[in-house]
């Protein structure tokens, strides 16, 4: 659980600052559960150049509550939490000089989005929170004031713990949460959990990744590891500590992440998916009348393949469907064995290429015809699909036919303009991997939209 903060201040020497306002929000990883934003009323005055920047004067603050008053519910709102604020060490400074005053010894543990951003969004001109949250698309209102700055800081943070493909930020929470010695039961871990599409990942006690995997109703599937009889599902039930989770909305994010993050964290019950599941390829090559012959075999990372697959049955059934969409002929591409062609067999599929009857040059362009839709070569397009609320959308990037991440968004504009795509993208690796995953998913699914540039 996190408290992500702003306060503005009265300004002045070091260690004398006053609070003039602050706000918190607290949140859960993935939406805000609770909230606290109050005016201050410090018992000093305002610095000039702080009124001019923030609003905020001396006669907003008389009737305002003292931070004494205040005090209690601060304490209330960020138990068991951590502190996250845009240049953490100066709001807690300011937070733990405040308690200090009162005699209470303020201590939580704090992640700073400055240091954060800097780690997961590099080469970025500021990291100012006004000039990062621009360059991110991020909206922002009441900019200098406690409650917009923060709110903000929310949206940086959820974009933050998406970047975060090592999940230090998750375990740390979740180390965080060991230190109360407490250990939920199984059925209480499964009631805190959504049915809906995500990630999953499975925590033992020491708050280290012991399972990472996906699914369409996340409570059902992680039920299903508590009560299967498996013997990775009874090693699962002896280790969970603690399941957290990260809706994606989009099953193809899902799938992406799954594939990424397991080979990132390597947890010790996904040996498994470590390296490639997809291990039969489909292949392009000429035989010697000069047709294209599709063919499907076992992976072979010296020959240039076309897709992969996770078995050969699921490859036989999608050479099947190409063949029937792109009017390719079935013999050539190995899936009948007679000699006599298949018009023989008056499979509609087949103009005669296997009979000499339509030319090489005619086939062959639509055996390439369906490469580059399938493989989108040379492509600049993003994928574009439901996100994890109704108003968010998902994109996935792919640049000049190469996987470049995915991100979330709620603006148009954030995905029309490629600077700010950029900026917001969490990059992923560009593997065979990757490549099958998105090939599988648009062959076999609709998405909302595919918008090229």
């Amino acid at each position: 659980m996190y408290c992500i903060l702003d306060i503005e201040t009265t300004g002045g020497q070091f260690n004398e600052e006053g609070i003039t306002e602050i706000a918190i929000y607290k949140f859960d990883g993935h939406e805000v559960v609770d909230q606290f934003i109050s005016l201050v009323n410090p018992e000093i005055p305002i610095q000039p150049f702080v009124v001019k920047l923030t609003g905020i004067n001396n006669a907003m603050l008389r009737s305002a509550p003292k931070f004494y008053e205040v005090a209690k519910r601060i304490i209330e709102i960020t138990e068991g939490c951590i502190i996250v604020a845009h240049n953490a060490s100066f709001d807690y400074r300011i937070l733990r000089t405040e308690f200090n005053r009162l005699g209470y010894d303020f201590i939580k543990p704090t992640l700073c989005t400055v240091e954060l951003s800097k780690k997961l969004i590099p080469d970025q001109l500021s990291y100012s929170l006004g000039k990062l949250v621009r360059a991110l698309g991020i909206p922002m209102a009441d900019r200098h004031r406690a409650s917009g700055d923060a709110m903000a800081t929310v949206k940086l943070f959820k974009i933050l713990l998406a970047k975060d493909t090592e999940k230090e930020i998750l375990i740390s929470s979740i180390k965080a949460e060991i230190k109360t010695g407490l250990s939920p039961k199984l059925l209480d871990i499964v009631e805190s959990l959504p049915s809906k599409t995500g990630i999953y990942y499975i925590h033992n006690e020491k708050g280290n990744l012991v399972y990472i995997g996906k699914s369409k109703n996340i409570k059902k599937r992680i039920n299903q590891h508590f009560t299967g009889t498996s013997g990775k599902s009874k090693k699962i039930q002896r280790e969970v500590f603690a399941v957290t989770f990260e809706e994606t909305g989009s099953e193809l994010i899902a799938l992406l992440k799954e594939s990424e993050e397991i080979k990132i964290n390597k947890p010790i019950y996904n040996r498994a998916q470590r390296k490639s599941i997809f291990q039969w390829a489909l292949y392009k090559e000429k035989d010697a009348k000069g047709y294209f012959n599709l063919k499907l075999q076992k992976a072979d990372g010296r020959k240039k393949e076309i897709t992969s697959f996770t078995s050969i049955q699921e490859g036989k059934n999608a050479l099947f469907r190409i063949t029937e969409k792109y009017n390719l002929c079935q013999k050539l591409n190995g899936l009948y064995e007679t000699q006599n062609g298949c018009f023989q067999y008056k499979i509609k599929e087949c103009n005669g290429a296997c009979l000499g009857i339509e030319s090489p040059e005619i086939y062959n362009e639509r055996v390439d015809e369906f490469i580059n839709e399938l493989t989108f070569e040379n492509n600049n397009m993003v994928v574009i699909d439901r996100g994890r609320t109704v108003n968010e959308r998902s994109a996935v990037l792919i640049e000049n036919g190469i996987y470049k991440g995915y991100c979330f968004f709620d603006l148009n504009y954030q995905v029309n303009n490629i600077e700010i795509l950029k900026n917001i993208i969490i990059p992923m690796q560009n593997n065979r991997d990757t490549r099958t995953i998105i090939q599988g998913y648009l062959r076999k699914n609709k998405v909302m939209r595919i918008l090229k540039f």
